[in-house]
């Protein structure tokens, strides 16, 4: 075999190990984006050109994410910002589109005390989605929701959904504020207590009954 050859062969052998390593970090890099972005991945790859510009948007995502200097919040905040949501569930059962409007700036104002830039929203669900992409999605229908309800055309079920899916968001924004400061996390444990309707169409859950009972003890 003479020098040439020898050269050619190995030259090749490297394209080929080169070629495989990149392979191989591409797919690693696929997985763990679609571990950490879930259903948000194929959103974000159904509108884009391809998968690697897919791929460089969510990369930038969490670059920026990691970036953002997040405060945790005190518990004095944090069981003022529950007592808030609290109150804008029970004025769910007088006023749907109140309590969907409320429920949006408490959103808002949560993520601007964590230290979120709360300027532009679809900057703020994206930022959103690093920490939570499980909830992300529903930030947006909410966000539907309220802007239907401003032309008049949000029917009370949607609203219904719209309160849920803030209340969602809420609970992780405000649990992921706790998990800095050591405690356990709770994004998803209380997906199961939304706002219902009895038989009269009325909505509410049951600690708005119960809170509403005591209300009438005490007057």
């Amino acid at each position: 075999m003479t020098t040439v050859v020898i050269v050619v062969v190995v030259v090749i052998v490297l394209a080929l190990l080169v070629g495989g390593g990149l392979a191989l970090a591409r797919r690693r890099r696929t997985q763990k984006l679609r571990e950490q972005f879930g259903t948000e991945y194929d959103r974000v790859l159904e509108r884009s050109s391809n998968r690697r510009e897919a791929e460089k948007t969510l990369s930038a995502r969490q670059e920026r994410h990691d970036e953002l200097e997040l405060r945790s919040l005190n518990q004095p905040s944090i069981d003022r910002y529950r007592d808030d949501w609290k109150q804008i569930q029970r004025s769910f059962v007088d006023d749907p589109g109140s309590a969907v409007e409320q429920a949006d700036g408490l959103v808002t104002a949560i993520m601007r005390d964590r230290g979120y830039p709360v300027d532009d929203f679809e900057q703020r669900a994206a930022d959103v989605s690093v920490s939570h992409p499980g909830v992300v999605e529903h930030y947006r229908e909410a966000r539907r929701v309220r802007d239907a309800h401003r032309d008049g055309t949000a029917g009370t079920e949607d609203m219904r959904s719209a309160v849920t899916s803030y209340r969602d968001l809420v609970e992780s924004l405000l649990d992921e504020s706790s998990d800095d400061r050591g405690n356990d996390s709770g994004e998803g444990r209380h997906r199961g207590r939304g706002i219902s309707g009895d038989r009269g169409g009325r909505h509410g859950t049951d600690e708005q009954a119960r809170d509403a009972r005591q209300d009438g003890s005490r007057r």
